[in-house]
């Protein structure tokens, strides 16, 4: 069996908004979160960074920018063909 340990946070207003200060242990390390109510409760969750994928595919691109080229041994001669359409 598991317990969970309840703590408290803060709630104040400012301009016409309400906010929670929470406590050291539930701070997120993201500049956004999502928001869902389910029920009495509202959950926070860290916003998924959807444009880090993108991000990470230009630095791995960018990494190969000086790495080795593959070059063609020999050039292949263009194939004569008949024309597809009349």
């Amino acid at each position: 069996m598991t317990t969970t340990s309840v703590d408290t946070a803060k709630i104040f207003t400012t301009g016409r908004s309400q906010a929670v200060r929470l406590p050291k242990a539930y701070r997120f390390t993201t500049k956004e979160v999502t928001i869902e109510r389910q029920g009495d409760a509202v959950i926070l969750r860290p916003k998924p960074d959807h444009d880090a994928w993108a991000r990470q595919l230009m630095d791995a691109v960018a990494a190969f920018a000086d790495g080795p080229r593959l070059e063609r041994a020999e050039e292949w001669p263009q194939a004569d063909r008949e024309a597809l359409l009349p």
